[in-house]
């Protein structure tokens, strides 16, 4: 083709993992980390949400699927449960 004999061809690099730290950015460890933004320390950021993940999903309930009245109930339900883990691992000798 005469008309491509004068274009400057470029090599594009498509390997894996070449745009890494964008991609990185998108999940959904990196996104909880931006929003706590407080933390410093990388390593103490996954440390601190590994274990308020489980916490959170406990507390957390699918609001657009409940009426008012059961999201206050079911809500109230699962703090008391919260509550009452807090105190038995804060006084495990009141267990028995």
């Amino acid at each position: 083709m005469p008309a491509l004999v004068n274009v400057k061809h470029v090599f594009v690099k498509a390997a894996a993992r070449v745009n890494n730290r964008a991609e990185n950015s998108h999940q959904p460890m990196r996104e909880r980390e931006r929003l706590m933004r407080g933390f410093r320390d990388p390593a103490r950021t996954r440390v601190f949400l590994s274990c308020f993940g489980p916490i959170r999903q406990h507390l957390a309930l699918k609001r657009h699927l409940l009426r008012a009245t059961l999201f206050r109930k079911q809500l109230a339900v699962r703090f008391a449960q919260w509550w009452e883990f807090i105190h038995v691992t804060q006084n495990p000798s009141n267990v028995f």
